[in-house]
């Protein structure tokens, strides 16, 4: 069976991903690999500040919690995807990258991916 370890360098193995990240509802890293200069802690202590109104958005218009949100950015894109009540994904991509691929895969296998961590 795969570990938390493997799936992060599986992910961030793939073409234009620049960082993938595993980390904890509170924020705290769990398991992360990325290129030189992206501080991995740091990002994924602002990311419950992003999930949570995400949350209260679906809430309020009756779509339920939050699964994935992509956020585009002058210089790329961030993914981040909840796996569980206590993990998400975080995964940093190139502006031109293509993501379609990676969206499919991280909607279909959420649970197995879950179960790793």
């Amino acid at each position: 069976m795969a570990s938390i370890r493997d799936l992060v360098g599986a992910i961030r193995q793939r073409d234009g991903v620049e960082a993938a990240v595993i980390l904890g509802r509170d924020g705290l890293l769990i398991d992360s690999q990325a290129v030189p200069g992206v501080d991995a802690e740091d990002i994924a202590a602002r990311i419950p500040a992003i999930i949570a109104p995400a949350d209260e958005l679906g809430s309020g218009a009756k779509r339920g919690p939050l699964l994935t949100a992509v956020l585009e950015y002058r210089d790329g894109l961030a993914i981040a995807s909840v796996l569980s009540a206590d993990a998400i994904l975080l995964v940093l991509v190139k502006p031109q990258a293509n993501i379609g691929q990676l969206l499919f895969e991280l909607r279909r296998n959420r649970e197995q991916i879950a179960a790793l961590v």
